[in-house]
């Protein structure tokens, strides 16, 4: 079929790059990286200065673009963070799930009409499964991350450390279409603050909450998160590590739960641009060193 061509997907892939979008291939008819992982890098071209992820080699360069899908249909990633983009995704409900479960767009409309607001007018893509990308552009200093729900059931956030599929890319399951050509407005003030205040805060003041966390324990854990969230690109995973290494003795000495240190280095890291995979990965190696090594067995060994 002529949609799967390569000369499609690079036309696709040019357009999204004139709108300063940073793209990078995805597999032919898939939602997954093209581009090698850590494990095979070969330590030459955009590597030869170490392993570069899919966002960092995400690029807006018209013949790099060329290049890349002269000839192989790949689909097109957009790396939200390098665009300046927050997109929301409006899911679908799990073709096996409760068939009283509303769809994303439908609880986003909710959510507008709990704030008093309509619903934005930007740029939207309709995705393979039938739900819906709304693409907001964000200022210059803004970081958020992912998020998965905190706007509601079925709406998850890309941004730092995120990616979306462009419109023009194929699954086996349909394609992505653009359903309304408005070019990107910001993300809306409103949504803004739910979505930073939840991400910063809704942790911290359960901590300060708790009758088991000492006030040491309290400032560490707002100073260690507050470092992640401002770790630079190249540094962002040695410091969540370091970070829960510095935790994880609280712990083991009683001053907080486990679950509320992983919840607040999960939220600062994917706000830093990390994965969520990685984010848990680091976070539950940094804990286990630590606890392993402060706790009363080991003081007294």
């Amino acid at each position: 079929m002529t949609h799967h061509a390569p000369t499609a997907m690079l036309s696709a892939a040019l357009q999204a790059a004139e709108y300063g979008w940073h793209v990078f291939p995805l597999r032919p008819a898939d939602k997954r990286p093209a581009l090698h992982g850590e494990a095979v890098c070969p330590l030459i071209g955009d590597c030869a200065g170490g392993h570069r992820k899919w966002e960092d080699r995400a690029t807006t360069d018209p013949d790099r673009i060329r290049r890349a899908w002269a000839d192989r249909p790949f689909n097109i990633g957009i790396a939200t963070g390098p665009s300046g983009l927050l997109v929301i995704d409006l899911d679908m409900p799990k073709r096996n799930g409760s068939t009283d479960t509303p769809h994303g767009v439908t609880t986003f409309k909710a959510l507008c009409e709990h704030a008093g607001q309509p619903v934005p007018t930007t740029y939207r893509t309709r995705t393979a499964s039938g739900g819906h990308h709304l693409y907001f552009t964000t200022p210059r200093g803004m970081r958020l991350g992912n998020s998965a729900g905190r706007l509601g059931k079925l709406i998850d956030t890309r941004a730092h450390g995120g990616y979306v599929v462009a419109a023009g890319s194929f699954t086996a399951t349909g394609p992505y279409t653009v359903t309304d050509p408005t070019p990107p407005i910001p993300l809306p003030d409103w949504l803004h603050a739910l979505l930073a205040t939840r991400q910063a805060s809704q942790t911290l003041t359960a901590v300060a909450a708790s009758p088991r966390a000492s006030r040491y324990a309290v400032a560490a854990l707002r100073a260690e998160t507050a470092t992640v969230r401002a770790a630079p690109t190249g540094e962002r995973d040695c410091t969540l590590l370091s970070a829960a290494r510095a935790l994880g003795r609280f712990i083991a000495w009683g001053d907080l739960d486990r679950s509320v240190v992983e919840e607040a280095l999960q939220e600062a890291g994917e706000s830093a641009g990390l994965s969520a995979r990685q984010c848990q990965s680091t976070v539950r190696s940094g804990l286990n060193w630590s606890i392993a090594r402060n706790s009363p067995q080991a003081r007294t060994a």
